[in-house]
């Protein structure tokens, strides 16, 4: 199966953040908070790829009030931080969700994505990923993390599964 027919079977699709939906960057401040940087367009994609069905979830290592506040923003509700084992996260995920590995896709871009990346029907990560997660993945964007990588994906899928034109439809009327 090719990685278009792959995307076409997405019914969940999990994203990681820092190196995929931020440039992986982590600025942190005199009083130990931190900060990230977010791409808007690639907020837009994650809502046009919700509105066309596809439920969307996050997945990360990292714990932060930061994420939690973007997912708000994006209505993203299935939200799991401060994971280390993200395939068994998602394994608990799909079983609530009645959903098999084959019908979510993820994109992530680190050694630690590596496990959940295999076993997901559709696989996708950012032009500087990790070599073997690139290796591994079936798409890789050419757009740049926190820079459109996102929105690629999610165009990427849009189109495999026939539901472009329709979600464009309100903004070509």
């Amino acid at each position: 199966m090719n990685c278009h027919e792959q995307a076409a079977g997405v019914r969940l699709m999990g994203f990681d953040i820092d190196g995929v939906m931020t440039d992986g960057r982590l600025y942190f401040g005199p009083e130990g908070d931190f900060g990230k940087a977010f791409f808007s367009r690639d907020g837009l994609g994650l809502k046009l790829l919700a509105r066309s069905g596809v439920k969307l979830a996050i997945i990360t290592g990292r714990d932060s009030s930061i994420v939690e506040r973007r997912a708000a923003n994006l209505g993203i509700d299935l939200v799991l931080q401060g994971i280390e084992d993200k395939r068994a996260a998602m394994a608990e995920l799909l079983a609530r969700e009645n959903l098999s590995f084959e019908q979510c896709g993820y994109m992530g871009d680190d050694v630690i994505d590596l496990p959940l990346l295999r076993v997901c029907g559709f696989s996708a990560t950012v032009p500087d990923g990790h070599v073997l997660v690139r290796q591994h993945a079936c798409y890789v964007a050419r757009a740049a993390a926190g820079a459109g990588a996102v929105r690629e994906v999610c165009e990427f899928i849009l189109r495999a599964q026939g539901s472009w034109e329709r979600v464009m439809a309100p903004y070509l009327s």
